[in-house]
C-alpha cells in the first residue's frame, strides 16, 4: 500500500501518549507482529497474572508500565485508581503480553479473556488467529465456557463466508495436529453477528452467557464461581 512510514504503537488512556512503539528500520516482521519496544524514560515488566513476579523473556504475563505518563488516578475513584496502579507507580494494563530477547513486545490477549482448562493457561488471541488462516471463514472468537471437569472449556463462535458450509467435525479436523489438542475448541457455534456493542466492539460476556443457557452449563458455572 506504499505507506512505508508506519510504525505500531502501544499504549492506553491511563498512560497516555504510548508506552512501545516500533521502529521505520526494525525488521519486517517485528514490524508487523509486534507493538516494537519500550519508549525512553517508561518502565515496562511482565509479570505472572497470580503471583506478581516477573516472568521470563518469552513467557506471557501481565503487561505493567511506569513512569511519567502514567496517570495520576481516576477523577473521584480512589478505589478504581488503586486497584490499577499499584503502591510502587506500576500501571496493571490487564494485558497479556510477552517480551523477546532483543526487547520487543508482543501482545498476545486479556487477562479477562484468558481461559484455564485443567490447569492449562489458553489464550483465545492466538486461537483466533490460527482459525482465521482456514479459507472459509470471516472471523473466529474464542471464549471460555464452564466445564465440571476441567473448570473451564474452549468454545469458539464462528462466521463463515458466504457460500460455505461448515461442520464442528471439519472444524475440528482442521485444528487437529496444527495446534495443541486442550486449545482445540471443544463447543463450535456458527452465527451470522456476534453481540456488539454501540462502537462495534464484541462483547464476549455476552458470548459466555449464551452457552450457559443453551448447554445447560449452570451447575458448572455454579462451581467456578463458587
Amino acid at each position: 500500500m506504499n505507506m512505508r512510514e508506519v510504525t505500531v504503537r502501544y499504549g492506553m488512556t491511563e498512560t497516555s501518549p504510548v508506552s512501545a512503539q516500533s521502529s521505520l528500520d526494525d525488521p519486517l516482521d517485528r514490524r508487523v507482529s509486534t507493538v516494537g519496544r519500550v519508549h525512553p524514560h517508561i518502565e515496562v515488566k511482565i509479570v505472572g497474572a497470580e503471583t506478581g513476579a516477573v516472568v521470563p523473556r518469552g513467557t506471557p504475563g501481565e503487561l505493567c508500565t511506569r513512569g511519567y505518563s502514567v496517570m495520576l488516578g481516576y477523577w473521584n475513584n480512589p478505589e478504581a485508581t488503586k486497584s490499577a496502579v499499584d503502591a510502587a507507580g506500576w500501571m496493571h494494563t490487564g494485558d497479556l503480553a510477552t517480551m523477546d530477547a532483543d526487547g520487543y513486545v508482543k501482545i498476545v490477549g486479556r487477562i479477562k479473556d484468558m481461559i484455564i482448562r485443567g490447569g492449562e493457561n489458553v489464550y483465545p488471541r492466538e486461537i483466533e488467529e490460527f482459525l482465521h488462516t482456514h479459507p472459509g471463514m470471516s472471523e473466529a472468537q474464542v471464549i471460555g465456557v464452564p466445564s465440571e471437569k476441567y473448570g473451564e472449556e474452549v468454545m469458539a463462535w464462528v462466521k463463515v463466508r458466504p457460500g460455505v458450509t461448515l461442520t464442528d467435525s471439519e472444524l475440528v479436523a482442521f485444528c487437529t495436529g496444527k495446534i495443541s489438542t486442550f486449545k482445540i475448541p471443544r463447543d463450535w457455534k456458527l452465527v451470522e453477528e456476534f453481540p456488539l456493542t454501540v462502537t462495534g466492539k464484541v462483547q464476549k460476556f455476552r458470548m459466555r452467557e449464551v452457552p450457559i443457557a443453551e448447554l445447560g452449563l449452570q451447575a458448572a458455572e455454579a462451581i467456578k464461581t463458587a
